[in-house]
């Protein structure tokens, strides 16, 4: 099966249109870390404006703001959009034309999808909008509403292989994905909306869904692929399932479910006080009316994909917008380590500290797996962005950080590892931590590495400011436990008593004897 990206695009300003997306931003690397990027989503249920800070590979969220509208409730029936919605949203657009406007955001993308593009009075609301708010509404169709879904998801999981399904209020996009790259798509009809006119017997709706997915599964060929869940309904349910769980980490993205778990948690939805749980959750009226059709359908996915896993995704449509105007050189970037140099760039106390600090301890670490390297790589980039926090609270906000951050690349236990191994960083001990509930995503061996990892990291930050490189060398036997430093001259004169403690503590997380000689002369 063939699969695509995005069109070749010209290397002049004057060659070729562009279409909705504009210039890509990033071929002038002052600009890669300068510009903002705006987007606004103009769904069948909400409408979201996102502006993207700093033109890298995991940029930072700088803005967020959504509506619900309601754009398309009643579509399926009237064939026009709903009109209280249409206010809402125009009202909404007139705001974001304004915000954009004050940020001197350019380019600011308007797309709208399947209401907009399949209501009758679809057109007279681009005219109007563009009249009224002077943003220009770009309608795209339902393969390329699932290819920027897809792009959206492999912007913040470059290595995701498998089948994105995106939920909004009117339809259902399907695409697989793998390699970095998008291939076939499908929309289906499969919106919380448009089921709504179908029946009130939960059997012939059913009914359709099973015609509807059987069709769209001859053509994307499941072979118990994972299933990436995009959208707002569906981050609902998975919201709902880590309530069922009791599970210690509420982030979202990269949040993994087994197929028999997400269906347990189904059986528990439709036999739930939903307004209850509501409230337990924060989910808005608007968003909670649409689960239980929702429900209805993510059973159906589970049935007919036969996925191995379900995971969640936080991108989607808008991130794909942002990843459309990358070029090769820089999608091929670890989004976890882009956004941590970023971090370390603009909140560490000495930039470029952090790759001397890895390539320091690196021998501590030979056999690792290359998932385990670029986490301990992303932690030494990390290990003093937290520095202006209250000493007594410095620990906790290196693991906040790295827990409930907005970054991609990154599952859950790689949060949590990552969050321990800084909090020891700046702090010897865990008992007692209020954090202590999320360790449990981890093994004990995880727990043990990431205790060494930040003992390793709080001798090396402090044993030399320039470069510990210059002041000595770590080996380490595995199998002798040994721990050996060999200093140079400069490095027998930093390795004071706050070194020599810090060295000893390593030395006890690692459960090695140690030994300290003077490195040969070059």
């Amino acid at each position: 099966m063939a699969a695509d990206g995005p069109a070749p695009q010209p290397d002049d300003d004057d060659a070729g249109d562009w279409g909705p997306f504009g210039r890509p931003l990033f071929d002038d690397p002052s600009a890669r870390a300068l510009s903002r990027v705006g987007v606004v989503d103009v769904g069948s249920n909400s409408v979201r404006m996102v502006v993207f800070d700093g033109a890298a590979r995991s940029p930072a969220y700088f803005y967020n703001e959504k509506i619900m509208c309601g754009l398309g409730k009643g579509l399926a029936e009237t064939g026009r959009l709903n009109p209280e919605g249409k206010t809402r949203a125009l009202a909404a657009l007139k705001r974001f034309s304004l915000l954009a406007r004050g940020m001197d955001i350019h380019p600011f993308t308007v797309v709208a999808t399947a209401a907009t593009r399949e209501a009758e009075d679809g057109p007279d609301f681009q005219a109007r909008v563009l009249r009224e708010t002077g943003l220009r509404l770009h309608v795209i169709d339902g393969d390329e509403e699932a290819r920027l879904s897809a792009q959206g998801v492999l912007l913040g999981w470059p290595g995701a292989s498998g089948i994105v399904c995106d939920i909004g209020g009117n339809s259902m996009e399907l695409a697989r994905i793998g390699n970095g790259r998008v291939g076939k798509r499908v929309s289906t009809p499969l919106g919380p909306f448009r089921l709504q006119q179908i029946s009130p017997d939960p059997r012939k709706r059913k009914a359709h869904i099973d015609a509807i997915l059987d069709a769209a599964a001859r053509d994307i060929r499941p072979d118990g692929d994972r299933v990436y869940l995009v959208g707002g309904s569906w981050r609902v349910i998975a919201r709902l399932d880590m309530e069922r769980r009791n599970y210690p980490l509420t982030v979202l993205h990269e949040y993994r479910m087994t197929p028999d778990g997400l269906t347990a948690t189904l059986d528990w939805l439709a036999s739930t006080d939903l307004a209850a749980l509501r409230g337990r959750t924060g989910t808005s009226a608007e968003r909670m009316e649409l689960v239980p059709l929702a429900c209805e359908v993510l059973r159906e996915i589970i049935r007919v994909l036969k996925p191995s896993e379900i995971d969640v995704s936080a991108y989607g449509i808008r991130e794909g917008l942002l990843f459309e105007q990358m070029p090769d050189r820089l999608r091929a970037r670890d989004p976890l380590i882009e956004a941590a140099r970023m971090t370390e760039l603009t909140q560490a106390r000495i930039p470029g500290f952090g790759k001397k600090l890895f390539t320091f301890l690196e021998p501590l670490f030979k056999g690792a797996s290359a998932e385990r390297l670029r986490l301990i790589k992303a932690a030494c980039l990390l290990h003093d962005t937290t520095w202006r926090a209250h000493p007594d609270y410095r620990a906790e906000a290196c693991f906040d950080n790295a827990t409930r951050a907005n970054l991609g690349g990154l599952d859950h236990p790689g949060r949590v590892f990552l969050g321990l191994a800084l909090l020891h960083r700046y702090k010897n001990s865990r008992a007692g931590s209020r954090m202590e509930p999320l360790f449990r995503l981890l093994s004990e061996t995880d727990i043990q590495e990431a205790e060494a990892l930040g003992k390793a990291m709080r001798f090396g930050a402090m044993f030399s400011i320039a470069d510990p490189a210059q002041a000595g060398a770590l080996r380490w036997n595995a199998k002798r436990r040994l721990l050996t430093l060999a200093l140079t001259e400069d490095g027998l004169g930093l390795f004071g008593e706050v070194a020599q403690a810090r060295f000893a503590a390593l030395a006890l997380a690692l459960k090695a004897t140690t030994k300290v000689e003077l490195k040969p002369a070059a």
